[in-house]
């Protein structure tokens, strides 16, 4: 069982991480940190887009909607 992983150990050190690795060696700080970059720009889209889509699906359910704690009360909770 140990040898599992090891290996699995070794794919993720040897193969899957020796890209960044080749990045950390870099001697320049702005290609070093290209990906971190790359992923700062497509977190902040995405970030954007869900801030959209929230605000329309607000918008179109903004209708005379009332928040209640349970479903039993409703409207007519206040008359008798």
């Amino acid at each position: 069982m140990e040898s599992f992983f090891r290996a699995i150990e070794d794919l993720f050190v040897n193969i899957l991480f020796a890209p960044f690795d080749m990045l950390r060696m870099m001697e320049s700080w702005w290609v070093a940190n290209t990906l971190n970059w790359i992923f700062v720009i497509v977190g902040s889209v995405a970030f954007v887009y869900w801030m959209l889509q929230l605000k329309k699906y607000n918008n179109e359910t903004e209708k005379a909607s009332r928040v209640s704690a349970h479903s039993f009360i409703g409207n007519d909770a206040n008359n008798g």
